[in-house]
């Protein structure tokens, strides 16, 4: 199977990795891809918009398509693979409006009674700072459109509330969304769907904020663990409420979702809910979700445009999985380009995902804000975090900035730092 890739990140990085394990995939093509994953796969130079995409899917006689980032999809290059009758692996531009417009996904999440925080959504600034001064603290404020994870501030004054409002509405036909702030532990649920069907993945556990001990502005995800400690019963209801429940709507709607659902969850006293539902691989989720993947991702990923997924496909390693991401300085803010990267060479059962770097007249550099993610598999947790930060720390480069407490929420300690 020949299998187009879209996107340039560490997601696409890792989604490509785990192609390139799969028996059914003989090449694979990305666009535009980035230097380490033209190290595994042929990297097409490139905007990916619908039209694009399109074509170059055809030029290439491509077998599947599967799409990474959130834009394209919002943009509608499914729709537009779909019309020329290639397998096209994520959602319509129509389903993907379950995370393009937050305002929307939450009044989805009341029409069919999916559990949520409680909420109200808002196209006025004026409406919006009455409403936000009159609520307790800390409360939640997030943009409703596309801000690749980072349109979101928990604000524990009313005057952090109002500067958060204030910038979300700096762009005209803005929209925000203020919720009640719930307390848990926060933990991501991906699943693969085919438009009836939800197969879960391993639970996983981002890390979102800049700063340990969860301060700071938030990031699109600074670490992750997996598989997250979740009870059977919870596990049950997040499948037969959430994702059953989300998979059903969306079909009755008119709007069936193929693809990765991502269920952002806060496990509270009452039980799971949804803090925000994705409509692809997280990132970094994925880097850690896929390296314990033992099933065919293209064959899944095939399965899933046809209507034909079952849950015998998706096989994981008992293995966990450690992510630990190297950030340019001054990130979640302008992030310092340019800064020359020197990586070692990765053991058995660790990844050095490419999140943000480019090639400079033969030199490796950093290109965006997260650069790298560093990942391990490991029989235990602590073992797995353990090879993630020395992974990190070989690879680190000048004025990097990582979290050195991933996992700590749930006692988890690397293995190195163990007493």
């Amino acid at each position: 199977m020949k299998v187009l890739v879209i996107g340039s990140g560490g997601r696409e990085h890792a989604i490509v990795e785990a192609l390139c394990r799969a028996p059914s995939v003989s090449s694979v093509l990305c666009m535009p891809g980035n230097p380490g994953v033209a190290a595994l796969a042929r990297c097409v130079a490139g905007e990916p918009t619908p039209e694009a995409v399109s074509a170059l899917a055809q030029q290439e006689q491509v077998d599947l398509v599967i799409v990474g980032p959130e834009a394209p999809l919002a943009a509608g290059v499914i729709d537009a693979l779909q019309a020329a009758g290639i397998a096209a692996f994520g959602p319509t531009q129509a389903a993907a409006k379950l995370e393009g417009d937050k305002a929307w996904s939450k009044a989805f999440m009341l029409r069919h009674s999916i559990p949520t925080a409680q909420h109200r959504s808002f196209a006025e600034l004026p409406q919006a700072l009455e409403y936000a001064a009159a609520q307790p603290l800390p409360t939640v404020i997030k943009d409703a459109g596309l801000r690749a994870g980072k349109g979101v501030t928990v604000a524990r004054s009313h005057a952090e509330a109002q500067a958060a409002l204030m910038s979300i509405f700096e762009v005209p036909d803005a929209q925000a969304v203020i919720e009640k702030f719930m307390t848990g532990q926060e933990v991501t649920v991906l699943a693969f769907c085919d438009g009836v069907r939800a197969v879960m993945m391993p639970p996983s556990q981002d890390h979102k904020t800049i700063f340990e001990n969860d301060l700071g502005p938030m990031t699109g995800g600074m670490g992750v663990i997996c598989p997250f400690p979740i009870s059977e019963a919870d596990l049950s209801r997040v499948q037969s409420e959430i994702l059953d429940a989300a998979l059903l709507g969306m079909a009755k709607e008119g709007r069936p979702y193929i693809g990765v659902l991502y269920a952002g969850l806060m496990l509270t006293e009452s039980g799971p809910k949804v803090v925000e539902f994705n409509a692809r691989f997280g990132d970094p989720e994925a880097e850690a979700v896929l390296p314990l993947l033992r099933g065919d991702l293209a064959q899944i990923a095939l399965a899933c445009t046809r209507g034909e997924l079952s849950a015998e496909q998706v096989t994981f390693s008992s293995d966990a999985s450690a992510v630990i991401i190297l950030a340019a300085p001054n990130y979640p803010g302008e992030p310092e380009k340019g800064i020359a990267l020197s990586l070692p060479t990765p053991s058995e059962g660790e990844h050095l995902f490419q999140a943000g770097t480019a090639m400079r007249g033969g030199q490796l550099v950093s290109s965006g804000g997260r650069v790298l993610a560093a990942q391990a598999c490991a029989p235990t947790l602590n073992a797995a975090l353990g090879k993630a930060y020395r992974l990190a720390e070989a690879a680190a480069f000048e004025g990097a900035q990582l979290r050195r407490d991933i996992g700590a929420r749930i006692g988890a300690k690397p293995d190195t730092l163990s007493e």
